[in-house]
């Protein structure tokens, strides 16, 4: 995750060959691929309030992108 990154609210999984944008609401992959990234996905399934909070975190100016 990424301070001041653009909207809809969202993560990043990174691994060797590999990327994916993943939208925390909806865990939707926004773009590449995740399937060598099963255990990210089954943690940050688990996890949505962590990743939402992190977000605002990071994220706090008002408007949006």
């Amino acid at each position: 995750m990424y301070a001041d990154d653009h909207f809809p609210p969202h993560f990043h999984i990174e691994g060797r060959g590999f990327r994916a944008l993943i939208e925390i609401e909806t865990m939707t992959v926004r773009a590449g691929d995740i399937r060598r990234a099963a255990d990210a996905m089954s943690w940050a399934r688990q996890n949505p309030e962590l990743l939402r909070a992190e977000w605002a975190r990071l994220n706090r100016r008002g408007a949006r992108d």
